[in-house]
């Protein structure tokens, strides 16, 4: 199977896979210091939008522990079945970010390992719809490959997709619209060598 045959079915992998990756995923918060770099920038009451919200833990329960309105978006049901359940107060929507479109905007957006998903071509769409909705000032938290490429992973044992592009042009993409690259930390090895992008509108 290609790479691409691979990613046309990444989302029917999480749907089957939900319960299985939420139980596998660490619950470790090794995550914090990204998490706090983007929460430092965000203003007093904030709403923020965590795109591939999965089933809420850790990230969306970190920001919701510290008292931050929080809605969450992800494409697989299965996750968001739980994330409901966990966090009945919050909002949790199913949608795909290819399609984000939401009849508000946000202080912040955090996409923590879910963009680097998309093919190359569907970040740049999705960089300009995040950037739409992002009020002014708000700030973005992704994480991304740190080159260019493709490459395969696996969730339950399934195969998935993965992709990047080059800082460069991340940087120039979210200049377009507004948004400037503040930090990219390469392989960064607090957080087991994810690569991270934090920019501000």
């Amino acid at each position: 199977m290609s790479l691409r045959e691979i990613e046309a079915t990444t989302q029917a992998v999480y749907e089957r896979q939900g319960a299985r990756f939420d139980q596998e995923r660490p619950k470790i918060l090794f995550e914090k210091k990204w998490l706090s770099r983007f929460q430092e920038r965000l203003p007093e009451g904030a709403h923020i939008l965590d795109v591939g919200c999965g089933a809420g833990e850790p990230i969306a329960e970190y920001f919701i522990k510290q008292g931050i309105a929080l809605t969450g978006v992800d494409f697989a049901n299965s996750m968001l079945e739980i994330a409901r359940a966990r966090f009945p107060d919050n909002c949790w929507i199913e949608m795909d970010m290819r399609q984000l479109s939401l009849a508000e905007s946000f202080d912040g957006i955090i996409a923590w390992h879910s963009f680097f998903h998309l093919t190359p071509e569907d970040q740049r769409l999705v960089l300009k719809l995040f950037a739409d909705h992002l009020k002014p000032g708000g700030v973005l938290l992704l994480t991304v490959g740190h080159e260019a490429g493709e490459v395969g992973g696996h969730v339950g044992g399934e195969p998935v997709y993965h992709s990047s592009l080059s800082i460069d042009d991340y940087t120039h993409l979210l200049r377009a619209e507004g948004v400037q690259v503040i930090e990219f930390v390469p392989e960064d090895p607090d957080i087991f060598g994810s690569s991270i992008l934090l920019a501000q509108k």
